[in-house]
């Protein structure tokens, strides 16, 4: 049972910065896509990023591009999110997730309801 692990979360003022890691238990196939999800209360669960295994191609949600990077280790199996210039809006529970490549994920990297394995999510609370 493949298994993700988020860490890194916490509370930070406005303008701050966070790094959010997601370890992967293995492989989740030769190619895969991993992605970074949040949710705020009452709101619906958003995309924010994700990354393909293989080539590194990355995409970002409009309200983080130019914020917020994903990287990865393919080494450690661990995604990485960095999140700069944090501000109230980007409180939420911040999930990660990951599915095999395929070319419904490669036409929509951010959304959800196509991965497979998720997390138990990690809080990131932003504060004036």
């Amino acid at each position: 049972q493949v298994q993700l692990v988020e860490s890194g979360g916490g509370s930070v003022q406005a303008g701050g910065s966070l790094r959010l890691s997601c370890a992967i238990s293995e492989r989740i196939a030769d190619s895969w896509f991993t992605g970074w999800f949040r949710q705020a209360p009452g709101k619906e669960r958003e995309g924010v990023a994700s990354i393909n295994s293989n080539y590194g191609s990355t995409f970002y949600a409009d309200s983080v591009k130019g914020r917020f990077a994903v990287s990865q280790d393919n080494a450690k199996n661990t995604v990485y999110l960095q999140m700069n210039s944090l501000n109230l809006e980007d409180t939420a529970m911040y999930y990660c997730a990951a599915r095999p490549s395929g070319p419904m994920i490669w036409e929509s990297p951010l959304q959800a309801s196509l991965y497979t394995y998720w997390g138990q999510g990690t809080q990131v609370t932003v504060s004036s």
